[in-house]
């Protein structure tokens, strides 16, 4: 690949405290998303909720959370990341702390309501933050840098709230929870900045991290927010992720509870043994967006960089269907860390694709939002539909370790075939390469 006249420029070395900064909070933001899957056995013994009305609560984030994509990027483009971030963790830090007072289906099922409005924030401002921050070749790096924070979230709630609940109980876990995002936005507030307002970066360095995207983004006409949903690539986008959320959400959703029912994990057991699987997520987050990366250094286009890493990270997980036949404790770890870490894998990449497409900077949070909002749907589906698989089953989590199984070969399957050329939206064609010439073009559907 020819040497671009920015790549011998020194990038400012902040930008990595800024990736630091979202690694951070998504990782306290799905502490918050999973403490309750982790107390829900607890909450079901305090309270007297019944399995129907504990998947009810389950699910209750991400119909807010899903529906907040739409509203939240666009909002996050009109008023930045640094704003917008710190307005979503403040939100949804605070209803983490009234969880904890709840007493009824209809108080808790609210407060997780109010945590996916603010939840539905971060994610579109932390794709705003890479693509502000850093330059085209590094892109997949830095997301899967931030998309680890999901990650490192998931492996550290299962000891941490496990340990609160054991040394006092269930609401202490919400109170000191919700307590670490309100810090976080302490310090977000006073460190972060875009590169064009901080006085230490040169118009060289700020030159290099614009690499890229005024040559990509010149012939772009205006791109009207609606018209986003007339690009195939879009769509492909929308039904990959919900694809990639819908075997993900379980392990945030069902997984503790498949432990304890089905695998009979003590409450220690579940703090250890179960946090392997989203442990071994994190080097899987870092090595899909170093991944898609080397391949653009080594020659590949922009699309095959990506699409190679997100189908090949699908098909590797839906390894997850082999779970449901084995008896060994030590196999089936084993296969839920494969999945789990390819799940990462593929994730980090699709976090770098909003930003790829994207016609201006002014569409980066809103791409991002609404892909992400198609990927939360499936919050509410695996919640709902292995609730009821469980109850026609008597509790036999078969069905959906199979279904979850099929879902990842789906989800390969588009990124193959309905995801199109990788580049912005609404700009000039573009002559594919010989290496993309199958690949079909990332054109508005026509009727």
């Amino acid at each position: 690949m020819p040497e671009t006249t920015h790549e011998k420029v020194a990038l400012p070395a902040i930008r990595w405290v800024m990736i630091l900064l979202c690694f951070l909070i998504l990782g306290i933001s799905y502490v918050d998303r999973i403490n309750l899957a982790i107390a829900a056995p607890h909450i079901k013994k305090e309270l007297g909720f019944n399995d129907g009305e504990m998947g009810l609560i389950l699910g209750a984030f991400f119909w807010t959370y899903a529906f907040g994509q739409l509203p939240a990027g666009w909002f996050t483009d009109r008023i930045g990341a640094k704003i917008g971030l710190a307005l979503s963790a403040a939100w949804w830090s605070i209803f983490t702390v009234v969880t904890g007072f709840a007493n009824s289906v209809a108080t808790m099922f609210g407060s997780r309501m109010m945590l996916g409005i603010g939840e539905a924030g971060s994610n579109p401002a932390c794709v705003k933050v890479v693509y502000g921050w850093f330059p085209k070749r590094e892109r997949g790096l830095a997301s899967g840098l931030f998309d680890a924070g999901p990650q490192a979230g998931t492996a550290i709630a299962l000891p941490l709230v496990a340990w609160l609940i054991h040394t006092w109980d269930w609401r202490v876990s919400f109170y000191v929870t919700g307590a670490l995002g309100l810090v976080w936005v302490l310090f977000w507030l006073l460190i972060y900045r875009e590169p064009e307002n901080d006085r230490s970066i040169t118009p060289q360095q700020l030159a290099a991290l614009r690499e890229g995207v005024e040559t990509d983004q010149a012939p772009a006409a205006h791109v009207p927010w609606s018209s986003l949903f007339k690009y195939r690539t879009m769509w492909g986008m929308m039904i990959g992720f919900f694809c990639m959320n819908f075997v993900k959400y379980f392990f945030i959703t069902w997984f503790p509870t498949y432990l304890v029912s089905a695998k009979g994990f003590s409450l220690g057991q579940l703090g250890t043994l179960g946090a392997i699987p989203a442990l071994m997520s994190l080097p899987g987050s870092v090595l899909g967006g170093w991944m898609t990366d080397h391949l653009f250094h080594r020659g590949f286009s922009l699309t095959a960089s990506r699409k190679i890493c997100l189908a090949g990270g699908m098909l590797t997980s839906s390894v997850i269907a082999f779970a449901a036949f084995t008896d060994s404790i030590a196999l089936m770890l084993i296969l839920f860390s494969i999945t789990y870490a390819a799940l990462a894998f593929t994730a980090a990449v699709i976090w770098c694709v909003p930003a790829d497409v994207a016609p201006s900077k002014a569409h980066v949070a809103s791409i991002g939002g609404i892909q992400n909002f198609a990927s939360n749907l499936a919050g509410v589906g695996i919640t709902s539909v292995t609730g009821l698989m469980l109850w026609l089953s008597g509790g036999s989590f078969l069905g959906p370790l199979l279904l979850a199984g099929g879902v990842c070969i789906l989800g390969a399957l588009n990124y193959i075939f309905v995801v199109g050329t990788i580049e912005p939206f609404g700009g000039a064609p573009k002559a594919a390469p010989q290496a993309d010439r199958a690949l079909p073009a990332a054109s508005p559907t026509t009727a």
